[in-house]
């Protein structure tokens, strides 16, 4: 039975892991925020950017400066768990904007030879139309952030733990 008991205590504390849970509903909601965002700019209703990468605001920003303005909250400034959420949070946000935006940016241009190549191919024989099956799935183009994207996907990371801070201690 002390076992049990033990496994419970366990279980509770990952409940009260306040760190983790912040930066899991900041993912949540700028996840979400998305789908309104893009409606206002596009007009259009799209629920698949609540699954997708890119895009504003940058869920891993807002993560990440979730996880570690919860930290500083409970274990201060000085920590060192602050300094490794701090500089993880750096890392993140730092190849956000430069590694995996860059790779969308080739996406991009590897899908226009795609479409190019096609073209090409087309015009010189007759090749025969294809299925619907049977077309080439273009590469995701949208896989980093612009940097405003990262900032307000920060900025809000911030201010989502500030809120559950005041609301949950």
């Amino acid at each position: 039975m002390g076992y049990f008991r033990k496994d419970v205590i366990i279980d509770m504390e990952l409940f009260q892991n306040f760190p983790l849970w912040a930066s899991l509903f900041a993912i949540v909601f700028a996840q979400f925020i998305k789908i309104p965002l893009a409606f206002i700019a596009t007009r259009k209703l799209d629920w698949t950017l609540f699954t997708s990468t890119g895009g504003m605001p940058s869920s891993h920003s807002a993560a990440v400066t979730s996880l570690a303005t919860s930290v500083a909250f409970e274990h201060g400034l000085d920590s060192t768990l602050f300094a490794v959420s701090a500089v993880f949070g750096i890392i993140v946000m730092f190849d956000a904007t430069g590694v995996r935006r860059h790779a969308g940016y080739h996406a991009t241009m590897i899908n226009q030879l795609a479409s190019d190549f096609n073209k090409i191919v087309k015009e010189m024989k007759n090749w025969p139309k294809k299925e619907e099956d049977e077309k080439l799935k273009e590469l995701k183009t949208l896989l980093g952030h612009q940097p405003i994207e990262v900032f307000f996907g920060a900025l809000l990371g911030i201010i989502l733990t500030l809120v559950l801070h005041i609301i949950i201690h």
